[in-house]
């Protein structure tokens, strides 16, 4: 098992930290960035194709759930699941950066973070 630790490049094109993810700390997800069997993700497709770390970076959308890609009946159904606010995680990065966010999310094992 992997330790979690802070790490820019495993903030996850949609804000989620997989560095906190169970399936990462155990080896079986490379995480997002290099998870080529994610080919699926709307998400990672749109950020790769506009060179994004992830939609924190997009100037198109303000609010990422104006963004179809982003805001769709599969990421509301994930994020029931999962418990997570990708839209908080956006708003997190965009207010501290990526290095903070890793930091705060490593450091609280978290995956996702809710609005205040």
């Amino acid at each position: 098992m992997m330790p979690v630790v802070a790490d820019r490049e495993l903030v996850a094109y949609c804000g989620l930290y997989c560095g906190s993810c169970k399936k990462h700390i155990s080896g079986a997800c490379p995480g997002c960035h290099e998870n080529n069997k994610a080919s699926w993700c709307k998400i990672r497709a749109c950020n790769i194709e506009h060179h994004y770390a992830s939609c924190a970076d997009c100037t198109e959308f303000k609010n990422p759930m104006d963004c179809k890609k982003f805001n769709n009946f599969f990421s509301k159904v994930f994020a029931l699941i999962f418990k997570s606010d990708r839209a908080a995680c956006i708003a997190k990065i965009r207010e501290s950066g990526y290095e903070e966010f890793a930091k705060y999310m490593a450091e609280n094992g978290l995956q996702s973070v809710r609005k205040n």
